[in-house]
């Protein structure tokens, strides 16, 4: 069942935001401008628009798989997370990992993905001990490091 989310377009130019394909999870994000990104340098591109994401639910930024597989061009801080209290233009933090060659981000280029997720309030309750479980305490690569 689709939920009904408010956005408004601040570029006239531009596309409203859609998925790519029926059942997709994530909105495609487009750029609202041209932009050099230089290798190995960090750049916030605009999206052309405002959205009021609703209390309870978040906004997740991730990147596009082909871009960072073809060019290297990722989010550096993925997921992007976009509370429901922002109402200012969706931006979309990129960088370059490529080391020599600069990517040209075009106006109107899909450059990230918008995944709306349900973020159910929490109260965190002090403990002097926690359950245990089968992992434990093993952290960073206990699961799979042989």
């Amino acid at each position: 069942m689709a939920m009904d989310v408010r956005m408004k377009m601040l570029r006239p130019d531009m596309e409203v935001p859609a998925y790519a394909h029926a059942g997709d999870a994530g909105l495609d994000l487009r750029s609202a401008v041209e932009v050099l990104i230089e290798p190995m340098a960090r750049t916030i591109v605009p999206c052309g628009f405002a959205i009021a994401i609703p209390e309870g639910y978040g906004g997740l930024v991730l990147p596009r798989s082909g871009l960072a597989t073809k060019h290297g061009i990722t989010v550096p801080n993925s997921p992007g997370l976009i509370d429901s209290g922002y109402r200012g233009e969706m931006m979309v933090s990129l960088v370059n990992l490529d080391a020599t060659e600069p990517f040209l981000v075009e106006a109107g280029m899909r450059i990230a993905q918008l995944v709306i997720v349900e973020t159910p309030a929490i109260r965190l309750v002090l403990a002097d001990e926690l359950d245990s479980t089968d992992r434990g305490c093993g952290g960073f690569g206990s699961s799979g490091m042989q």
